[in-house]
């Protein structure tokens, strides 16, 4: 009986054992850590120093057929969940991403891929207040990519309801009080025309719509949201110049107080001295239109702000060193409400 007990539970084991085995993936943590000192010109800027830290956790796998998944969470300073998103690549099939909510699907993905030493132009460390677009990409959403063909990838994405908080499993989740927006869908296309030529194997094009609907609260006065940008990158050596145009369109065409579109347009050109040491320069300019006659502000100032910034960039294993110096014009839309500021940045990976 013993001897019987025995056998069966080595037996029991083992096929445990096999089904471990084929059951398990592998889990991989990286993260950093960011300082940054901060000098504004002409205001008071009190405590300079900031930090951030980030942990990215990330699981995947094979399936029996052949398909692959991975899973990936994002937290931020004190172990705070970012973000999370699930992706299974289908082959040929391409691939489905359930993504929680972390700006990186649809047209939110190619607001602006300007080559940049560091930072966004307005993401160095002072905005302006600039626009850009965003698309379905911040609320819960699916995103499924189709293969890549002729060097052309096609992307779609869909959110059940625009502005909701990050819905638990088993449960579901609305917008909250103010929130009016309902379905969304994005749509984005990058294409590499090289057509198989050297010259041509550094340009990138890109596109993308954003259409979200209103639930039509004749109230309000709101009609359904739209968004789309455009944007072509060009590397040649050392070099990366590109430019981008952005548009929104609100749907707040009634409210007298409000204006209801914008229009973005982008410039940058970045230049990598060797493997270590680049240097660019960028611009961004966000033009609100639309007005109405109860809200006419003539002044051109009022109506566009404009944002600029060189920046250079250091790395040195796994520490980088970064300047940004950033100058925006009619900071929120605000005639001669002009602001500078330098920004001096570490940061340690690992």
């Amino acid at each position: 009986m013993n001897k019987l007990t025995k056998v069966g539970c080595s037996a029991l084991c083992g096929s445990l054992a096999a089904i471990s085995a084929a059951n398990a993936g592998d889990l991989s943590v990286t993260g950093g850590a960011h300082v940054t000192y901060v000098s504004t010109g002409g205001t008071t800027t009190g405590n300079p120093f900031g930090m951030a830290s980030a942990v990215t956790f990330k699981g995947s796998g094979e399936l029996d057929n052949g398909w692959g998944w991975n899973f990936v969470i994002d937290e931020t300073d004190t172990v705070a969940f970012s973000a999370a998103r699930v992706n299974i690549t289908m082959g040929g099939l391409g691939t489905i991403e359930f993504d929680h909510g972390n700006s990186g699907n649809g047209i939110a993905a190619y607001d602006n891929v300007l080559p940049t030493a560091w930072e966004e132009a307005h993401g160095a460390g002072l905005s302006g207040g600039v626009k850009t677009v965003l698309g379905v990409g911040s609320s819960d959403n699916v995103q499924y990519t189709l293969p890549t063909v002729l060097g052309t990838t096609v992307a779609l994405t869909y959110a059940h309801d625009v502005g909701s908080a990050d819905t638990a499993d088993k449960s579901t989740g609305t917008g909250g009080a103010g929130n009016d927006t309902s379905r969304g869908y994005d749509m984005t296309i990058k294409m590499n025309p090289s057509l198989g030529t050297e010259i041509l194997s550094g340009l990138n094009l890109y596109a993308g719509g954003s259409y979200i609907e209103r639930y039509g609260n004749a109230t309000v006065g709101l009609e359904d949201k739209m968004e789309a940008v455009g944007a072509v990158t060009y590397a040649l050596g050392p070099v990366e110049v590109g430019a981008m145009w952005s548009g929104i369109y609100d749907g707040n065409d009634i409210t007298s107080t409000a204006y209801h579109s914008y229009k973005n347009h982008g410039f940058g050109v970045a230049f990598n001295v060797n493997d270590d040491f680049s240097v660019s320069y960028g611009e961004y300019q966000t033009r609100k239109a639309g007005y109405n006659q109860t809200n006419v502000q003539s002044d051109e100032a009022s109506r566009v702000v404009e944002v600029t910034s060189w920046q250079a960039a250091y790395t040195m294993g796994g520490a980088s060193f970064r300047l940004a110096d950033v100058k925006a014009d009619n900071v929120l839309f605000t005639d001669a409400d002009d602001q500078s500021a330098t920004i001096v940045s570490m940061g340690l990976a690992f």
